[in-house]
């Protein structure tokens, strides 16, 4: 049996809903259903202040500051933190007025979720073919199948162009910040709990057309970053010798986990840097394999052969090896 209904939105995660239907504690599973970096990021000392004062507007602007510079953002384009991703994918569809939004079939279910509750027709599309619309979504690279956002042939004038780059800076280099940053009607999301591991702490950033990033501002009130997070943020994003490192070990890391699965006759289709999407005879049925050894796997309701896979941490690749034995 799999759990993988258990959320209406069907996401990742989960796994107190694991434990529930096999068994063991939240400590003896080893959850490879999300793409969060296992080896995070060192959270550095944080002063006392961060938690007793009120976020600090000049830590606001040194956040901001450092995002602008680790994506290197242009002049023309504004820059906003937020309490993570999924506060801006819940904001954004208020942004225009309610139209046609193109959001491709497979792919994060939250920014259908949340245009559906704004108003929005949606019209599911191939990525890079669909009927014209008020409205685009593109994940980049696209969650689950890694598949890149090339921007060929997008019209201009939409009054809404979301760029989902949550999982793009495994892969700095393909952002499309620089080419799309300034156009009007664009706004490119960043996730720091993907890269960094730390979803925990809630960050998130909208880089875009300033009109539009103002609006978001003024949805999203005063204080919408936590003193911390602002702390922590600003630490991460000016380490860039972290990063670098990150994604070398990453790219070892997949080629390990891709050796292994395949290894058991399953078939690399996609992915990233941070999770692997395989074809497998029978999705829910590798999940009840995983599962007997406290490994719990993401699969898809619309694609029954297709199971997704994060990485394990430096200390329990043995663990998935033993599962999938």
């Amino acid at each position: 049996m799999s759990a993988a209904g258990f959320d209406l939105r069907d996401h990742g995660g989960g796994l107190d809903d694991a434990v529930a239907l096999y068994g063991g504690t939240r400590a003896e599973w080893l959850d490879l259903s999300t793409g969060i970096n296992p080896r995070t990021y060192p959270v550095p000392d944080i002063p006392p202040e961060a938690f007793t004062a009120l976020p600090d507007r000049v830590a606001a602007q040194k956040l901001e500051a450092a995002a602008r510079s680790f994506w290197m953002v242009p002049d023309g384009a504004a820059v906003l933190a937020a309490p993570g991703a999924s506060s801006l994918i819940a904001n954004i569809p208020r942004l225009a007025a309610p139209g046609r939004v193109r959001i491709v079939a497979r792919s994060y279910n939250e920014h259908e979720a949340a245009f559906r509750a704004a108003g929005w027709e949606v019209l599911r599309a191939d990525p890079d073919r669909g009927p014209l619309a008020e409205a685009r979504v593109a994940v980049h690279p696209n969650n689950p199948t890694g598949h890149m956002f090339s921007g060929e042939n997008e019209p201009e004038g939409r009054p809404l162009l979301v760029i989902d780059e949550s999982f793009c800076d495994v892969i700095l280099y393909n952002s499309r910040v620089e080419g799309w940053a300034t156009k009007p009607g664009v706004v490119i999301l960043k996730s720091f709990g993907k890269f960094w591991g730390l979803p925990g702490l809630r960050l998130g950033f909208a880089i875009g057309d300033p009109v539009l990033i103002a609006q978001l501002k003024e949805m999203l009130g005063p204080w919408p970053v936590s003193g911390v997070a602002q702390h922590v943020g600003r630490a991460a994003l000016e380490d860039m010798g972290w990063a670098n490192m990150a994604r070398q070990v990453m790219n070892l890391d997949v080629a390990r986990l891709d050796a292994m699965v395949q290894a058991k006759g399953a078939e690399l289709i996609g992915g990233t840097g941070l999770f692997r999407l395989y074809e497998v005879d029978d999705a829910a049925r590798w999940q009840e394999i995983l599962a007997q050894g406290k490994v719990w796997s993401r699969i898809f309701p619309y694609a029954p052969t297709w199971l997704r896979l994060g990485l394990p941490p430096v200390d329990r690749w043995g663990q998935l090896e033993a599962a999938l034995a």
